[in-house]
């Protein structure tokens, strides 16, 4: 299935398409039951069955989207705004319902293994998520409004080939989820101070 999304990038998926459809300017992914991306730190088994919609990332960028899930919630269903490297290589930023009944930013980095964090509560029914990619690094932030932004993480991937960034939604417990991305926005500026709110 083929989604174009105005002023983004060429997409394609990256583990095979899901039900998506663009419409009114909403991107609306729905994730099957047991479709994640895990790289266990404790060395129990990978999971890659979920499949972002990206384009190819090239040069310095942002990409940015007010996300929500549609419906009831189950624990670490989300809406994402993912990188993919490869199986060892990717990162993603949730907003994501956690084990304890709430809804949260929560990142994720791997390099081999996963590096998770939880980083603030969401008391609204949905966030706005940023990627900006600077030279050879990457930021994460998050955003009530869409306007100031809140700091999450700087990283790098330890990865030298073509990498997609994207949309996905993600249902490791729960029967499915529906993501929904409004308000996308992809630019070839960054901010020039990753921790000032900008």
């Amino acid at each position: 299935m083929n989604v174009v999304i105005p002023g983004l990038p060429d997409l394609d998926w990256t583990n095979g398409p899901v039900p998506a459809s663009f419409d009114d300017d909403s991107l609306l992914l729905t994730a099957a039951a047991g479709t994640d991306w895990t790289n266990d730190a404790f060395g129990g088994p990978q999971q890659h069955a979920a499949t972002a919609l990206g384009f190819a990332a090239t040069g310095d960028f942002t990409l940015s989207a007010r996300t929500r899930v549609r419906g009831k919630r189950t624990t670490f269903d989300a809406a994402v705004l993912a990188i993919w490297g490869d199986r060892d290589h990717w990162a993603k930023l949730c907003f994501e319902f956690s084990p304890q009944g709430e809804a949260m930013v929560v990142s994720v980095v791997t390099n081999e293994y996963s590096d998770d964090c939880n980083s603030r509560v969401v008391t609204d029914e949905s966030v706005y998520l940023r990627i900006v990619r600077a030279g050879a690094g990457w930021a994460f932030h998050a955003s009530a409004d869409g306007i100031e932004w809140t700091f999450v993480r700087v990283f790098r991937l330890d990865f030298d080939g073509p990498v997609t960034v994207g949309f996905l939604s993600q249902a490791p417990l729960g029967d499915r989820c529906e993501a929904e991305f409004t308000e996308i926005s992809y630019r070839t500026t960054v901010p020039t101070d990753f921790r000032d709110g900008s």
